[in-house]
């Protein structure tokens, strides 16, 4: 069951994520968010190449993806040589790379925050019931709310608390599906999903493995779901700001 949660948990990440950057798409031009998510952006892309090369693809000249709107890279040949499985190869390596970064700046540098998220609030059961799916959504706001408090009560430097706000923002919203390749990376999440739950069968500790990083898995959820809240308030804001100046 925790394979099957786990997935799915991966899968909000994107999706959240997604929105995220749909969002910000609508607020700054694209070439702004490249420059503003450089760190995540340029791990995202270099995941995106080495998949590229895997796949048999041959990349003659690289530019970032132009954000969420879903048009294809125009400097690379993005199509992966390996039918059906060369979207999914190409897009595991950058969740892969972001993943172990977010890692390396949840435990590096953002141990306090990490310490004190409510982990817990992410159940490692799928909801099999409409009370549980309730339950569950109830502790996302609670998870969003403890993200929040974990990141202010962190004790950390002023500097530490920036880098590592900047750094988790920058990577969590490059998880968003690359462009082009959204069935790609969904599909990605389902086969590693399966192959979890098989390899789980012969290894006996994976599932203990996987219980340890539960809180990393949480942490990048509450943080999208804090950061989608804010986007979604901030661009409630302007729009209203914008209606009003326009009325006036």
């Amino acid at each position: 069951m925790i394979y099957a949660a786990a997935s799915i948990w991966l899968m909000l990440a994107v999706l959240l994520a997604w929105g995220v950057d749909r969002i910000w798409a609508d607020l700054a031009k694209p070439k702004t968010l490249r420059v503003v998510l450089f760190p995540g952006t340029l791990i995202a892309q270099l995941g995106r190449i080495v998949g590229l090369l895997v796949t048999g693809a041959k990349v003659v000249q690289v530019s970032v993806p132009e954000g969420a709107e879903g048009a294809k890279s125009k400097g690379a040949d993005w199509e992966p040589k390996l039918p059906i499985i060369g979207p999914l190869i190409v897009a595991i390596f950058p969740m892969s790379l972001l993943a172990f970064m977010i890692y390396l700046v949840g435990v590096r540098l953002g141990y306090p925050v990490l310490a004190n998220l409510p982990a817990n609030e992410v159940s490692t059961a799928v909801p099999t019931s409409l009370a549980a799916f309730w339950d569950q959504v109830r502790a996302l706001v609670t998870l969003c709310q403890g993200t929040l408090d974990a990141l202010r009560n962190a004790e950390l430097d002023g500097w530490k608390i920036i880098l590592f706000t900047y750094l988790m923002a920058c990577l969590t919203v490059r998880l968003a599906p690359l462009p082009g390749n959204v069935h790609g990376h969904l599909g990605a999440i389902v086969v590693l999903g399966i192959c979890m739950a098989l390899a789980g069968t012969v290894l006996d500790g994976l599932p203990a493995l996987l219980q340890r990083g539960w809180p990393l898995l949480a942490l990048a959820v509450g943080w999208l779901l804090l950061m989608l809240l804010l986007s979604l308030l901030a661009r409630a804001a302007i729009a209203s700001a914008r209606m009003f100046l326009q009325a006036a």
